[in-house]
């Protein structure tokens, strides 16, 4: 007698603020998707209050979505959500669907493929990668070179915490950091060379 397949397993994300706040989304149980947590991000969201409304973000490895929605329910003015696996791509894609939401975008793509070519500025930047391949220092320095960071971006990047970045651009400035179990999460804001000159060591 033969199996019947069996459905693949959801999971769920919250959103924990802005105007879908307490909105649950599936997600799918793929091997490695690894959402930021709720106290994770309601630290992070804190932090980009003050610069989120309107602002243009690019989420690039953006697994369950959890931090592209989060900027979308907190009044981004467009969030583009990077993911390879087509699965997980088409899940967001329907997620966006429920939130009925026209100011998000997802591309399924291989995100350092889509960073290569030529970009065009975001104001805030999601880097959340899978743990331990490696991406880090490629991404950002296809972000920089490649034209896909407004003057002043914010760039926010969660790592293994025995990940040291060190290797982030000189013109990146830590402006936050904070530790979670195995997790370390940094955001930068990004100095233009003309910016950096004149404004020295100010916060």
């Amino acid at each position: 007698m033969s199996k019947k397949p069996q459905p693949q397993k959801t999971g769920q994300i919250r959103i924990i603020g802005g105007q879908w706040r307490g909105r649950k989304l599936p997600v799918p149980d793929s091997p490695g998707l690894r959402p930021t947590t709720d106290r994770v991000r309601e630290t992070l969201f804190n932090w980009l209050a003050p610069v989120l409304n309107e602002a243009r973000c690019l989420d690039c490895f953006a697994g369950s979505g959890a931090l592209g929605f989060e900027a979308l329910s907190r009044y981004a003015g467009q969030t583009v959500l990077l993911e390879s696996e087509r699965s997980i791509a088409q899940q967001l894609q329907q997620n966006l669907q429920l939130l009925k939401s026209d100011k998000g975008l997802v591309v399924h793509t291989n995100a350092l493929q889509w960073l290569a070519q030529t970009g065009t500025p975001f104001d805030v930047v999601f880097l959340d990668p899978p743990f331990r391949r490696n991406l880090l220092t490629e991404t950002f320095t296809l972000l920089e070179q490649q034209g896909w960071l407004a003057d002043e971006a914010w760039i926010y990047v969660e790592a293994e915490t025995e990940h040291a970045v060190s290797d982030a651009p000189a013109n990146w400035h830590l402006h936050r950091e904070k530790t979670a179990g195995q997790v370390a999460y940094r955001l930068y804001v990004r100095r233009s060379p003309s910016i950096n000159q004149t404004a020295g060591n100010e916060e």
